[in-house]
């Protein structure tokens, strides 16, 4: 999988979890802590979504 392949499947699942949390926070039978445990997964996704853009791109030569 190329990283750009990657960091499209990383950002629509980061996406995924943002509407699950706004599902989730639309509904007053939902755990806090269920909504917790998304946002969780969601800065996670984030997270490496950011240090693999960081990431230096190879050079060719």
């Amino acid at each position: 999988m190329s990283l750009a392949s990657h960091l499209d499947e990383l950002q629509r699942k980061h996406g995924d979890i943002e509407r699950e949390i706004d599902d989730a926070m639309n509904h007053p039978s939902v755990d806090d802590l269920e909504i917790v445990n998304l946002k969780r997964r969601k800065l996670a996704l984030k997270d490496e979504i950011e240090k693999l853009k960081a990431k230096p791109k190879p050079t060719t030569h």
